[in-house]
């Protein structure tokens, strides 16, 4: 693979890492669920920024099983329609497969752009799937959520690669 100017090259990542990152995330987004906000609409989903950014980082690792196993995983603790965030984490992890390759080679700026209809997509399946078993609409700061979770697309990429980027052992002879 040609690499562009100005890019690391990055250690392989951590299957650990990985899987505590992910359930950091659930326990932030459970902690967040029970917060001063409660299941505010326009609150970032974390949990599926960071599944997305796996899915996208490490597709053979992390895939559409996973997102469904922590899809039940949140409607189980929200008490939602079991199997709402289950297709909505479903469908996003299958449309940040589909983009990995392409997506990757962007800057972070642009990714985050790249991203933002995935999350908007996944936003309208938890509604249409609300709404269709007789939830009520939450308002329009729901089209808050996916805005912000692209603006933190570049945060959540800087923290999650950091251990990728430092050097296993640096010296004078070998920079990389």
């Amino acid at each position: 693979m040609i690499m562009r100017p100005g890019h690391q090259l990055l250690l392989p990542a951590n299957p650990l890492f990985i899987w505590v990152s992910l359930l950091a995330a659930l326990g932030l987004c459970m902690l967040q669920n029970m917060g001063l906000w409660g299941r505010s609409a326009w609150m970032p989903d974390i949990l599926a920024l960071v599944l997305v950014f796996w899915s996208i980082h490490q597709p053979r690792r992390i895939g559409i099983g996973v997102a469904f196993v922590f899809g039940m995983l949140i409607d189980v603790h929200q008490g939602a329609m079991l199997g709402q965030h289950a297709l909505s984490y479903t469908v996003l992890s299958f449309l940040a497969i589909a983009i990995h390759r392409r997506l990757l080679w962007f800057t972070v700026p642009s990714q985050a752009l790249q991203v933002l209809p995935l999350f908007a997509a996944s936003h309208a399946i938890e509604l249409s799937a609300r709404m269709l078993s007789g939830g009520s609409f939450p308002g329009f700061w729901l089209l808050l959520a996916p805005l912000l979770e692209s603006l933190l697309w570049p945060v959540i990429s800087v923290i999650l690669l950091m251990p990728q980027r430092r050097t296993p052992n640096p010296d004078a002879h070998r920079p990389l």
